[in-house]
């Protein structure tokens, strides 16, 4: 586990039992039908603790090397919930080894719905707080290190689940009068026209749930990232700041 570039899926520990069963019996389950794309691809899982954990919730304490994968009946893997609506749905069974636990717990700064946090090892073992873990695409790591820079406080790949279809935003940035959402939009991605319809449907969505949206281009934030910045901020300033709140 000496490759920082290991790939690491961060997962949510829903209950009590299932933390048991990981220290235990050492393996973690996740729906076929939901899991991330490179879910074969996983060396470490790392778990995610929510309010349920007392004086550990809320944060990433723990990882394990990943041993092996497999799919079974989810009435397999917990004969004892026959009833369960999902009982008979395919599951991916990770066979984990002993829990690791990290130096410096992974808080998250604001409450929100974490499902799973596609990262590495270097991110997994030098992150300060939940969004540092985010391994996406090189234009929004460039946005977001500069707004880190700025102490400008985001939180990453955020959903929005008031819509019909839920909405992941690249940033969503909280103010105390009203939600910002920023875009990076890569050229290959939102240039033909039946996507630039797409986004506009998305951003008239979002906009009529109290959303402002700022979109840039690639070349807009790999040619000139301080004017992406000071129009981040002038829009923060112009929603009376960001909401200091967090969990």
């Amino acid at each position: 586990m000496k490759n920082t570039d290991t790939t690491v899926l961060v997962a949510i520990v829903p209950r009590k039992k299932d933390w048991e069963i990981l220290k235990r019996e050492h393996w973690y389950r996740i729906p076929v039908k939901s899991a991330p794309k490179n879910i074969n691809e996983v060396k470490i899982l790392a778990f995610y603790q929510p309010k349920i954990f007392g004086c550990e919730r809320y944060s990433v304490n723990y990882y394990a090397q990943v041993k092996n994968l497999g799919i079974v009946k989810r009435i397999q893997l917990l004969p004892d919930e026959p009833n369960h609506i999902r009982a008979n749905n395919d599951y991916y069974k990770i066979t984990i080894g002993d829990l690791t636990k990290l130096l410096n717990p992974i808080p998250s700064q604001r409450w929100r719905r974490i499902t799973f946090i596609p990262s590495t090892l270097e991110r997994l073992l030098k992150a300060t707080e939940i969004n540092d873990l985010w391994d996406t695409s090189k234009i929004e790591e460039k946005l977001y290190k500069a707004l880190k820079d700025e102490k400008v406080s985001s939180e990453r790949q955020y959903f929005v689940y008031e819509t019909e279809k839920p909405y992941c935003l690249d940033f969503a940035i909280f103010c105390k009068d009203g939600k910002l959402n920023i875009e990076c939009d890569g050229e290959k991605y939102h240039s033909p026209q039946q996507i630039i319809t797409r986004d506009r449907n998305r951003n008239n969505d979002l906009t009529s749930l109290g959303w402002s949206i700022l979109r840039f281009s690639g070349k807009e934030i790999n040619r000139d990232l301080p004017y992406c910045v000071r129009k981040i901020k002038r829009t923060i300033k112009t929603l009376n700041g960001i909401d200091s709140c967090s969990v």
